[in-house]
């Protein structure tokens, strides 16, 4: 495992490079679905995200119910700035100086939890996994929801993960998800993340 991150490699196209047009309305539409606790699928970085509003319990279970996940695997969170993240984690200026060089970015942290974060997102953990997103969709809709949003990958466990989204209402058919089209961003593969405060890479 290795210590050392070359941002470059992880950063996300900038907000002003090519990435598809989206709409205002479609983010706001999919802000209302989430107030009123709904699941949402929508693209990130790498592939379609499953989200919610983290401090709604019943919204995370019904994401666990359709991705078939485990609530002691814990959850990632993504936000569109490190303000967001901050009330639920504990920061110093060591682990804050590691992680905002890879931020906004493609680059997941797991970092230490504050006692009141529900173990529906930490799960077995005192650790939350979290990255502010770089991917314009995923960000507008922290930032007009105001909070950072649960993030797991759109697909039940153990099955691939999904890029397209005809595979992704195919797969869902039965589920009532909100569904906000786009295109998920150029990385290969889901995000790298890393310990904040080793540094190692976990995945």
């Amino acid at each position: 495992m290795t210590s050392y991150i070359d941002t470059h490699t992880y950063k996300l196209s900038s907000p002003n490079s090519k990435m598809p047009y989206h709409s205002s309305f479609k983010i706001r539409n999919a802000v209302r679905h989430l107030k009123d606790g709904a699941v949402i699928a929508y693209p990130t970085e790498a592939v379609y995200g499953l989200g919610c509003d983290p401090l709604n319990e019943d919204a995370v279970m019904a994401l666990l119910d359709i991705k078939q996940r485990p609530i002691e695997k814990g959850l990632i969170l993504i936000a569109s700035s490190l303000e967001q993240l901050r009330p639920y984690l504990v920061l110093d200026q060591t682990v804050i100086d590691r992680i905002t060089p890879t931020w906004p970015g493609p680059v997941t942290w797991v970092i230490p939890a504050r006692p009141w974060v529900p173990k529906w997102l930490t799960g077995e953990h005192q650790s939350l996994a979290v990255r502010v997103t770089n991917h314009p969709i995923a960000r507008d809709l922290c930032a007009q929801f105001g909070s950072p949003l649960v993030s797991t990958s759109a697909n039940p466990a153990t099955r691939p993960a999904i890029k397209e989204s005809r595979k992704l209402l195919k797969t869902f058919a039965d589920s009532d998800i909100f569904i906000v089209h786009g295109k998920v961003g150029e990385l290969k593969q889901e995000t790298a993340i890393y310990d904040a405060l080793s540094g190692k890479r976990l995945r």
